[in-house]
């Protein structure tokens, strides 16, 4: 007699491995679940130190995205950054001065790399430079844009920041090279050709 109950005994090693089986998994599953607890709550503090485009793919809304995109600013060094009301916001999501003073009007697009930003989104923030008093307008996404989008951007001075605009400016703001990510948000729009060929 080894000591096990008899019934034991004669299944041999199986009864220990289904239950070694049954803790490994067991571990696992309050692994992930210790993971998903842990990336929500860093996407509700929204610290610019630790979201990444991960996180920013994984929000839940727009809104959260508009909420990081104004701490991130801040800690970037504008002063005064706003985010406006989520309705009523006559097409910008934040408003802030950039550091020669000229306000600007940034609207957010947490927009899937599938589904790129179209012409309304320039139509938007550029009809709210006079609602807000701005000089600049910025749409800013974790996406990217129609071609549609980019030469109306180009006619209304609009700066158009992509994906990999965004990604350069959280890498820089992380490796504190704040400057680096000033000089993409505060960069001048891309240039449009003097008219557009409507008739051919």
């Amino acid at each position: 007699m080894n000591g096990l109950p008899q019934g034991l005994e004669r299944l041999g090693s199986e009864p220990l491995l289904v239950l070694g089986i049954g803790a490994a998994l067991l571990v696992i599953f309050l692994l992930w679940r210790w993971g998903v607890r842990r990336r929500r709550q860093i996407r509700r503090q929204l610290d610019p130190r630790r979201i990444t485009m991960k996180d920013i793919d994984g929000m839940l809304d727009g809104a959260d995205f508009e909420r990081y995109l104004q701490r991130l600013f801040a800690e970037l060094g504008y002063e005064e950054v706003h985010k406006t009301n989520t309705s009523g916001d006559f097409g910008a999501d934040l408003v802030f001065e950039d550091r020669y003073g000229a306000r600007t009007v940034l609207q957010a697009k947490r927009y899937a790399l599938s589904n790129p930003v179209g012409l309304s989104a320039v139509q938007e923030v550029y009809g709210s430079m006079r609602v807000y008093g701005a000089q600049r307008a910025i749409v800013l996404t974790s996406g990217r844009y129609t071609a549609a989008c980019r030469k109306l951007a180009a006619y209304n001075e609009v700066v158009l920041l992509d994906r990999e605009d965004l990604e350069t400016i959280m890498g820089a703001f992380k490796s504190k090279k704040h400057e680096e990510a000033l000089e993409i948000i505060e960069r001048e729009p891309q240039q449009a050709p003097h008219t557009l060929e409507v008739f051919k």
